[in-house]
């Protein structure tokens, strides 16, 4: 860093610091926030990006925001590999008058999805399996002991690819299983709460509902056992290895799995709302306690690979420029595992990890549980860019549907935007 730009950047930091701020982090004791002094791109870094389009993008935002009940919400946009805008909005605990910043951390839900796709990638360029690999069975990856006894000999058939693009043989006819502990637990005659051996038992000794690697019916349950895939063959544990594997490499170090329950929150997490007339349910563990849906009505951990990872909008975005196949910063995966991922499947059969993709090179990936919404788009004409918020509505899903249009609304009114690449700041 230059010794100019270094002077200016502490007189800002030094300017800053002398306002109080209520913008911090959550404890993960008493759930208040906290400043973390280590941290303080966290305090300022709101105030630090202004540019002549932060009125306009503060506007759409703040509507957005408002008109959908939201009590925060963070955006990131990239345009040409560059970082060129993020911000909060809102807070991240409404009761502490505690604002979001770019940095605060959200329960991306199943953009998590996206994430594991790419370490299995990983694990398909470094050999240790192929999309092909048969995951059932006595020849298939997970070939334990305890998961040999399968009843229906179609599950023997499951590949990796299956489960990354849904086609496993699993529909929510009678519910989503990954948000069903107690039917697994019935179904093994196990106790609660079940973990990730127990849904394996479930499938081995159930049928599937349809021809495997025949047609795409969403599932987490997939994206739940692909978590046990990485972990058998890299011999670690599933989070161990994306952070090895996948964040370090993308330059990403705050991404963490999350917690089920308010008093585990993790620092710099947001807190988490739900509608008012949202009704306590039984906790996922068992233990007979009446909880929240969005602290302890599931299992943040279990859904790990499938949708219990936290992020910064800032980070998601650094995973994106790694596995876009665009010039200017150095992917993390080959350019034909990322086409293999982002394909348009003739059978409609889904993308591996993302939600969608179109034949003009739009990507998207949506992520929606009890408390969050998230949605990360990469569009064909250079942009890419991400909106997480802090609160479900009635929308659910759908919100996703009103983030692409204030997007779509703000990319086509700013017409200039800076040059300069705030993941360059981040980084010195």
């Amino acid at each position: 860093m230059s010794k100019i730009r270094f002077l200016i950047i502490a007189f800002f930091v030094a300017f800053f610091l002398l306002i109080p701020s209520k913008q911090g982090t959550i404890s993960s004791k008493n759930t208040l926030l906290s400043v973390q002094k280590e941290s303080v791109n966290r305090l300022v870094f709101n105030r630090l990006i202004e540019n002549q389009n932060s009125e306009i993008i503060d506007g759409f935002m703040e509507k957005f925001r408002q008109q959908n009940g939201l009590k925060g919400i963070t955006v990131a946009i990239v345009k040409d590999e560059k970082l060129i805008f993020t911000k909060g909005y809102g807070y991240a605990n409404e009761e502490a008058q505690i604002l979001v910043t770019p940095n605060n951390l959200f329960r991306i839900a199943s953009v998590s999805k996206l994430i594991t796709a790419v370490a299995i990638m990983k694990l398909v360029e470094n050999s240790k399996i192929s999309l092909e690999s048969k995951v059932f069975g006595k020849y298939g990856i997970l070939n334990d002991d305890q998961f040999l006894h399968i009843k229906d000999r179609r599950l023997e058939k499951i590949t990796v690819r299956n489960l990354l693009n849904h086609s496993g043989g699993w529909t929510q006819h009678y519910g989503d299983l990954a948000f069903l502990p107690k039917a697994v637990a019935k179904g093994t005659g196990e106790t609660l709460p079940v973990n990730i051996d127990s849904y394996i038992k479930f499938v081995t000794t159930h049928n599937v509902h349809f021809e495997p690697g025949s047609n795409s019916v969403y599932s987490n349950l997939g994206y739940v056992i692909l978590g046990k895939v990485i972990a058998k063959v890299s011999g670690t544990d599933y989070e161990s290895f994306v952070k090895k594997a996948v964040l370090e490499p993308a330059g990403i170090v705050d991404m963490q799995l999350g917690r089920s329950f308010v008093e585990d929150a993790l620092p710099n997490e947001v807190r988490y709302y739900q509608p008012e007339d949202g009704q306590p349910i039984e906790s996922f563990d068992g233990s007979g306690r009446m909880v929240s849906k969005i602290y302890g009505g599931n299992d943040i951990h279990l859904l790990s690979s499938a949708g219990g990872w936290l992020s910064s909008a800032i980070d998601l975005m650094k995973l994106i420029v790694v596995i876009d196949n665009e010039p200017g910063v150095k992917d993390i995966l080959s350019s034909e595992s990322i086409k293999e991922m982002t394909n348009v499947d003739p059978h409609k059969l889904d993308p591996l990890g993302w939600r969608a993709t179109t034949e003009k090179g739009e990507w998207w990936r949506t992520g929606t549980l009890p408390g969050t919404s998230a949605l990360v788009k990469r569009q064909s004409n250079g942009y890419s860019w991400v909106i997480l918020s802090n609160t479900s509505n009635y929308k659910g899903p759908h919100l996703a549907i009103e983030m692409d249009r204030v997007m779509s609304h703000i990319l086509l009114k700013v017409d200039k935007w800076p040059t300069y690449d705030l993941f360059s700041f981040l980084h010195n």
